[in-house]
């Protein structure tokens, strides 16, 4: 590797710190709007589940005199533990969208720290879409610089790479200048965290994830504020991020910083037409695809052949035990066996097909069985997740599908029609249409927002 001067923190820094509202194209307010949107709407439907509920009461047990609004409930929280809370129920569902190439859900970090702190401080929508569009510029890049090394040493780049961007976006919401800026990263280090072991089990530790990075993005810059010392190479340094998390392989530190103000990654994130995992999407559509173009039941079927990169393969193919039958909604969101026979079954993939009676469903379960995955090696990963399926027949026929951009991607992405549909149905689980009315119409005009605090006071419903 080699080191470049001034350190990459710093150079983030600068471009953060004389970023103004202005400077963004309109094409990057209106998707970020969008994103934001369908965010909400996530947060709304998570409210319903019982991880939401849970995480709520353990916030409040710790902090029951705050005063922050929260997405979609009635409870109040002080600020850091309302941003976590925020950051659950954005991400709770694994509905949310994801920086394609960073293997990152940056939104669900940087829309709770920017709605918190603005509100916090009474910033308008503009400064707080300006944190929001700060926190995933940065957050991609560090993201992008592994080439999905993060996954595959066993860490989620949303925490990790999430907490980078939260604290570039507390300090400039803060109004601190560049080495302050530069310090709340070196401090956030520290701090930046996220382990896929969750993988083996369906536990809930990665809805936390994002609501964490955000809230440690908020204790960083409360210390870069005071003029606390943090190191300088907290990326390229000695025992910094990438030779600290990233043992195995070379990373492309100047992705960290490069077209930084030029080339705007937010417009990379892929919003997500199904409730699972995004390496899944591919092949939910494929065998979809397969199953009503030919007429196929789950009795006409011998195997299914899944074409996959190891990488996105080890997360959602291993251990193979819990994907051909799994333990929980979570587990099934991370089974590309499950959601592929659930695709083909029920004829769609929602969080209907994440119920028990989906998830006992025994002709789900035995089309499950017949799934084997192979390595793709005409696979677009990281820059996207493709997705391939062969399906062999009882009578020996076989129809092969690719999808090789997944829908939603920047390649392919949903349209604001589109967004606003999901928004609504998720809405709609937890609200009236009323309320989901007019809350679509506050977030599409946040440019307009003169105090934050209005807009988050109006989002808990």
């Amino acid at each position: 590797m080699t080191i470049p001067e001034p350190s990459i923190s710093e150079r983030i820094a600068n471009w953060a710190s004389t970023l103004t509202f202005e400077d963004l194209p309109d094409e990057v307010v209106q998707r970020s709007k969008l994103f934001a949107l369908d965010c909400i709407g996530i947060a709304f439907a998570s409210t319903q589940f019982d991880f939401s509920r849970s995480a709520l009461a353990a916030l409040t047990s710790l902090d029951a005199g705050g005063n922050h609004p929260v997405v979609g409930l009635r409870g109040r929280l002080g600020l850091r533990d309302a941003t976590v809370m925020n950051g659950i129920l954005m991400h709770g569902l694994d509905y949310d969208d994801t920086h394609v190439g960073a293997v990152c859900h940056a939104s669900t970090s940087a829309l709770p720290l920017s709605l918190g702190l603005s509100a916090h401080r009474h910033l308008t929508g503009r400064d707080l879409l300006l944190g929001y569009v700060v926190a995933v510029e940065v957050s991609a890049r560090i993201g992008m610089a592994a080439n999905g090394g993060f996954h595959e040493i066993g860490f989620h780049p949303t925490g990790v790479a999430g907490a980078f961007g939260c604290a570039t976006a507390a300090a400039k919401l803060d109004g601190q200048p560049a080495v302050g800026i530069a310090t709340a990263q070196g401090f956030v280090g520290s701090m930046a965290a996220g382990l896929l072991e969750f993988l083996d089990d369906g536990s809930w530790t990665k809805r936390a994830h994002p609501g964490l990075a955000a809230s440690a993005g908020l204790t960083a810059a409360a210390f870069s504020r005071q003029n606390w010392q943090s190191p300088a190479k907290v990326y390229e340094g000695r025992f910094g991020l990438y030779r600290t998390h990233i043992q195995t392989r070379e990373v492309d530190l100047d992705q960290c910083t490069a077209n930084l103000g030029t080339t705007w990654e937010v417009l990379a994130n892929a919003v997500k037409p199904f409730p699972a995992c995004h390496f899944i999407h591919a092949f939910a559509d494929a065998a979809m695809i397969l199953a009503k173009g030919h007429g196929l039941a789950a009795r006409d079927i011998e195997s299914i052949t899944a074409y996959i990169h190891p990488t996105p393969g080890a997360v959602v193919c291993e251990p193979a035990e819990n994907k051909l039958r799994p333990k929980s909604d979570y587990d099934a969101k991370f089974s590309l066996p499950f959601v592929v026979a659930a695709s083909i079954v029920r004829g769609t993939f929602g969080l209907r097909e994440l119920e028990p009676a989906s998830l006992n469903d025994p002709e789900i379960l035995a089309l499950a069985q017949k799934v084997r995955a192979l390595p793709d090696p005409e696979s677009g990963f990281p820059k996207v997740y493709s997705g391939a399926i062969t399906i062999r027949t009882t009578d020996a026929r076989e129809f092969h599908h690719r999808e090789q951009v997944n829908r939603g991607a920047d390649e392919r992405p949903l349209s604001a029609a589109e967004i606003v549909t999901k928004f609504h149905e998720n809405m709609g689980t937890a609200t009236s249409t009323t309320t989901a009315t007019r809350i679509e119409h506050l977030v599409l005009d946040i440019e307009s927002v003169g105090d934050a605090w209005t807009l988050a006071e109006a989002l808990s419903g």
